[in-house]
């Protein structure tokens, strides 16, 4: 029956011509039945042979011609909306109106006599437009409701009783492939509770729970605009209790051409179930900072320093440098910039933070008035067997930087550190220590620059991070390997990140430690459990867990505070300053020349010993350092 209607057409459409046909075929009926209807039914001899023909060519060729330039055939039956009912109503009307024209002129300048008496024309014209309405909505109810029916449809819920979702409805039973059944909507608005959309009940939050547990719902759809974090997760969470598969609709904003398909639905990703709350920060206040300077970023094509370019690109800066040392990253960077901000001023430099002749010419000749140094060594693992490159970069690199600013007027130098730095157990983690406390040493010394440290966790999404590569093993089937079944993290988005950079640059006096609120921190193991459930396979059936054992350096749990450390709040609430222990300028740039000194030594025992030295709160965990610290080798 189905390839009879839809005329064994690959892809079981109605032919465009048919369709015209119909239409037309519609019209004279119309026609006819206008015609008996106005004499009540009775033998229509009023109208001789010759008057029937001139109706009924005169409405059908005006018809044909309007059907034709406006091609409401070429529309698809099953698609039948509200803009395709308006468009034939004000074409068949336009079509009317033009055959009344007609009469007029036949009648006032001819032969004083109607071609179409007007009762036929309105009475055809309502006729017409009805039948021509009812025949597409009743083909897309047979098409949906009995030809695009799989066998077996699983059931789902949309979360949201508002426009965006009826939508979402629509979208599914529009879907050519559609195997889902909405069976409801649930809404949080107690006012819509118990009442009907499309016969389909409206429950409450709380009826969410007894729905999952009566009925086997493949998926629950979020189908409401700015639903906060927190009930988003909340949905989540019971969800991923009864192995339910969430899913989300997108903002408008990215429909393919205003128009929503069941395809764009996509999974909740683990990035948006860690979210918090969007931050509101006062753009002026970056703005008024950023305006007419010359900016430098290092480390522009990396995770965080590209996040920041992107940023730094909303503002009315004079001229912006990009430096980085990884030739592809920035080739991307600077392709997807000359796109997207052809009217700024920037430009894109490949060199090494630690090349002193190569960043000198680079101040000399653009006389940056900000510095944002995100260039950096972050792989803990990495760094603990190789600490020579991990001072190289993260202790040389940024004191030749902030030299150089010193040395050229920069106003402001913003240093991009970590909350490894805090009592830090690794090589990494005590290279940024001590970068940090030579800027803020540098910056009490000389007061003409600004230095700014921020202090954050891990970052969500950016590259190496735990999420990326979890969501691999899982897709590879497992094993997922956590290090250790208590170990916790703290996360923030990029852009979150990079957003309270810049305002912390923006609202700095000098010299100051800004940490960041991270919330809390999540259990990795946890984090895991989510992601594999998400992915909607079963944890210790479908895929493993394997407990691997904590890596060279690696803490259980990261702090954003030294226990001596404290904070001062700021005008922003996710924004605090860390009062931290002060050093002595010439006791720290002699020490940290003595570091550097070693580098070219290649002794990593000796360059460790001496990170220890400036910074003796740095003790080794699970690492072949541990035995500086036993007393083995004393400092």
């Amino acid at each position: 029956m189905k390839k009879a209607i839809y005329l064994n057409n690959k892809n079981n459409t109605v032919p465009s011509w048919l369709i015209l046909l119909v239409d037309l075929f519609i019209v004279a009926c119309s026609i006819g039945l206008v015609m008996i209807l106005r004499m009540n039914f009775k033998n229509p001899a009023a109208f001789n042979y010759n008057e029937i023909m001139i109706i009924f060519g005169l409405t059908l060729g005006i018809r044909l011609i309007m059907f034709l330039a406006f091609k409401i055939h070429l529309s698809m039956l099953r698609y039948t909306g509200t803009k395709d009912i308006t468009r034939i109503f004000i074409v068949n009307l336009i079509g009317s109106v033009i055959i009344c024209i007609g009469n007029v002129f036949f009648y006032y300048a001819i032969n004083q006599k109607f071609l179409v008496p007007f009762s036929i024309v309105i009475l055809e014209f309502i006729v017409s437009t009805f039948m021509m309405i009812f025949y597409r909505l009743f083909t897309k109810i047979i098409y949906f409701e009995y030809i695009n029916t799989p066998k077996e449809k699983k059931d789902v819920v949309i979360y949201g009783a508002g426009e965006l979702g009826f939508t979402t409805k629509r979208s599914i039973y529009q879907d050519i492939s559609n195997k889902y059944n909405v069976i409801g909507f649930v809404d949080d608005d107690h006012k819509k509770v118990g009442k009907k959309i499309d016969n389909l009940t409206i429950y409450s939050f709380k009826d969410l729970k007894k729905l999952l547990e009566r009925k086997s719902i493949a998926h629950v759809i979020i189908a409401i605009k700015d639903l906060s974090l927190a009930k988003s997760s909340q949905i989540t969470e019971m969800c991923l209790e009864y192995k339910t598969k969430v899913l989300v609709v997108p903002p408008v904003d990215r429909w393919i051409n205003g128009q929503l398909s069941f395809k764009q639905i996509k999974k909740i990703k683990i990035e948006e179930f860690l979210e918090r709350d969007p931050i509101h920060l006062d753009g002026n206040v970056v703005r008024k900072d950023l305006l007419n300077k010359t900016i430098l970023i290092t480390g522009a094509a990396g995770s965080i320093g590209s996040e920041i370019v992107q940023q730094v690109m909303k503002y009315d800066f004079k001229h912006l440098i990009l430096i980085d040392n990884a030739e592809s990253p920035m080739f991307y960077l600077e392709m997807s910039l000359s796109e997207s901000c052809k009217r700024k001023s920037f430009e894109t430099f490949i060199g090494d933070v630690c090349d002193k002749t190569y960043m000198t010419n680079i101040f000399q000749k653009y006389q940056p008035d900000v510095v944002y140094h995100a260039a950096a060594y972050k792989h803990v693992p990495l760094m603990e067997k190789n600490p020579m490159q991990a001072v190289k970069v993260n202790v040389l690199g940024t004191k030749i930087l902030a030299d150089l600013s010193v040395a050229h007027g920069v106003k402001k130098f913003i240093m991009i550190s970590t909350d490894k730095a805090v009592n830090p157990t690794n090589v990494m983690g005590a290279s940024k220590r001590i970068a940090e406390i030579y800027v803020q040493t540098l910056g009490e010394k000389y007061k003409e620059c600004k230095f700014i440290t921020t202090r954050f966790g891990n970052v969500l999404g950016s590259n190496g991070s735990i999420i990326p590569i979890l969501k691999k093993q899982i897709e590879e089937g497992g094993p997922i390997t956590i290090t250790h079944p208590e170990i916790t993290r703290y996360f923030m988005t990029i852009s979150e990140a990079c957003e309270l950079v810049l305002h912390a640059g923006a609202m700095s006096n000098g010299s100051e430690i800004y940490i960041f609120d991270m919330g809390s921190s999540i259990k990795i193991l946890n984090l895991a459990k989510k992601m594999v459930l998400l992915s909607g396979l079963e944890l210790g059936k479908d895929i493993q867990i394997v407990f691997t054992g904590l890596r060279p350096g690696e803490k259980l749990h990261e702090e954003l505070l030294n226990n001596n450390e404290n904070t001062i709040v700021t005008k922003h609430q996710k924004i605090k300053i860390a009062k931290v222990i002060t050093y002595d300028f010439d006791f720290v740039k002699e020490e940290i020349n003595a570091l550097i000194q070693m580098i070219y030594q290649e002794d990593d025992f000796a360059i460790v010993k001496q990170m220890k030295k400036i910074i003796p709160e740095f003790k080794s965990q699970n690492s072949v350092y541990m035995t500086l610290d036993n007393g083995q080798d004393e400092l």
